[in-house]
């Protein structure tokens, strides 16, 4: 996508959702506000068109259209349009991807946009959508949870516990070893007191994974009518899963000649849907959307950050696609990290450009997955490669 840069990319450490968290006593807009005056900092004075926030659960601290609350409460100019976007777990990444089709389209030439999720303060489905127990609905469309998507898509794909439980310690060793790598974390700004990420479990080990229960099997029985009877074993543990957790990034987002040095061009955005019955899945899609669209491979990447929805999701990626292991999730994933839902397109859209430059390599793909058939992705390219 020619003309279009990610100026810079910045990004909270993740806090632990609960009482005395990490980041668990900033409100949702402190946190944005945080990451523009990074920005800022990094790339001098700009005058943001839009800004786009990708955001879940918007209730509560976060309702009343938190993307306009965070322009206020950060000082954006007037001028400055704001966009709430709830993409479930694409969140962050829809908005970047918006975000660039409006510099591409020369409505706009500078915006901010990225996510923000706060799960200490507006819990995960604490908005009480009525489509989470509509039983007026199909079987197919009615929302199941993603960690029983998670099982579903685990025996359906044939995934062993074994599996899953390698790319888990993986996960969290990477994960360990990151935060003792400068240049992977040159992005990672130090939010209130917290300057690392508080959710590793540096202490999981094979063992560990393998004596640990599966934790959710219980909810085959609560969903038994959406799933219209289907029956299978559970794997996911709590370790498989992604810890709940609080978080922000943000993307300063141009057209040629802002200003500062860009740190990448965007080659290509894709977003699509996918099969709701499928969940987890939609992700792949738009990696191949985006793939397809742009003649590149997997093997052209020089980093991946793919969204570690749970440990199903990147051990079928792993299984089923042609990809380096060594080049994916180098600085650890989702679960080892946590996933602060709407933020964690804009997070991995930044631990990207940080492992980019940590080897100068060329091209870069992020990936996201989310529940009920959403996915969305990105290819970008350093610049001078």
């Amino acid at each position: 996508m020619a003309g279009v840069y990610l100026y810079d990319a910045v990004r909270t450490p993740r806090g632990k959702a609960r009482e005395g968290g990490g980041l668990a006593g900033l409100s949702p807009q402190e946190l944005v506000r945080g990451q523009a005056a990074a920005l800022a900092a990094r790339c001098g004075n700009f005058a943001p068109e839009a800004l786009i926030l990708g955001c879940v659960t918007q209730s509560g601290a976060q309702g009343g259209h938190i993307a306009m609350l965070a322009k206020l409460h950060t000082g954006l100019p007037d001028a400055c349009a704001a966009h709430s976007l709830n993409n479930y777990c694409a969140s962050g990444l829809s908005a970047i991807g918006q975000a660039v089709a409006k510099v591409a389209s020369g409505e706009i030439s500078v915006a901010l946009a990225g996510g923000v999720e706060s799960m200490s303060a507006a819990p995960f489905l604490g908005d009480r959508a009525g489509f989470y127990t509509n039983e007026e609905l199909p079987p197919r469309a009615r929302f199941v949870p993603p960690v029983l998507a998670a099982d579903r898509l685990a025996h359906a794909e044939g995934i062993a516990r074994a599996e899953l439980d390698a790319v888990a310690l993986a996960s969290q060793q990477k994960a360990a070893a990151a935060e003792k790598d400068v240049a992977l974390q040159a992005s990672r700004i130090a939010t209130g007191a917290l300057t690392g990420e508080e959710c590793i479990r540096p202490q999981t080990t094979a063992d560990s994974l393998a004596a640990a229960p599966p934790a959710f099997g219980e909810l085959q029985d609560q969903y038994a009518d959406a799933l219209e009877g289907q029956r299978f074993a559970p794997l996911h543990g709590v370790a498989h899963a992604p810890p709940i957790c609080d978080g922000a990034g943000l993307t300063l987002v141009g057209a040629a000649g802002l200003g500062p040095a860009p740190r990448a061009r965007v080659v290509a955005f894709a977003e699509s849907g996918g099969d709701p019955a499928a969940s987890l899945t939609a992700g792949f899609a738009a990696m191949d959307k985006v793939l397809a669209r742009t003649g590149l491979r997997l093997a052209d990447m020089d980093r991946i950050e793919f969204m570690e929805a749970f440990a199903v999701t990147i051990a079928k990626f792993l299984r089923d696609r042609d990809a380096d292991p060594a080049k994916v999730n180098v600085g650890g994933g989702h679960l080892a990290k946590g996933h602060p839902m709407g933020a964690s397109g804009a997070i991995l859209t930044s631990t990207l450009l940080d492992a980019l430059d940590a080897c100068a390599g060329r091209y870069g793909l992020v990936v996201l997955t989310g529940a009920m058939g959403v996915g969305a992705a990105m290819i970008v390219e350093r610049p001078g490669c």
